[in-house]
Parts: structure tokens; C-alpha cells; sequence
């Protein structure tokens, strides 16, 4: 199983999809929420030069919004 991690915040519908379908493929993921977690929002623009979520990394491959194809491919889901 991939080791999936999620920062996101309350208010992001695309971090809702993102979530929804790891859910539905039975994926499962450690989410941060940067809305509420200084730290780790901290670490998430580090990491990717993002100030907007999702961003999702996949055993370190990272994906910035919800990329439905490439997290499936990344995921291997068909």
C-alpha cells in the first residue's frame, strides 16, 4: 500500500474529491489540516511552493490540486 498524505483545509472542494475518492477506492491517507495546523502548512509551502490545496503526495511524488488521472495512475487505479 502507498503511503498517501493530504494537506488540505475545511473550505477546499477539491481537497473534498480528493478525499471522497480515496475513499471510495479504499485508499487510505493522513490528512493535514493547514487551515488550523501552522506547522504543517509551513512544511506543505516548503515541500512545494504551494500556498493552495490539495497538495498530495503519493510515496513522495507530488501532486498539487486534485489530478484525478495522475493520482489513479500513481495509485494504480484503473
Amino acid at each position: 500500500m502507498k503511503n498517501v498524505t493530504i494537506y488540505s483545509t475545511d473550505t477546499c472542494g477539491y481537497c473534498k474529491m480528493a478525499k471522497g475518492f480515496f475513499t471510495e477506492n479504499g485508499v487510505p491517507y493522513t490528512e493535514y489540516n493547514v487551515g488550523t495546523d501552522l506547522e504543517k502548512r509551513k512544511e506543505m509551502i516548503e515541500k512545494s511552493g504551494q500556498m493552495g490545496v490539495p497538495v498530495i503526495l503519493v510515496d513522495g511524488d507530488m501532486v498539487v490540486g486534485f489530478d484525478k488521472a495522475k493520482l489513479s495512475s500513481l495509485l494504480g487505479i484503473e
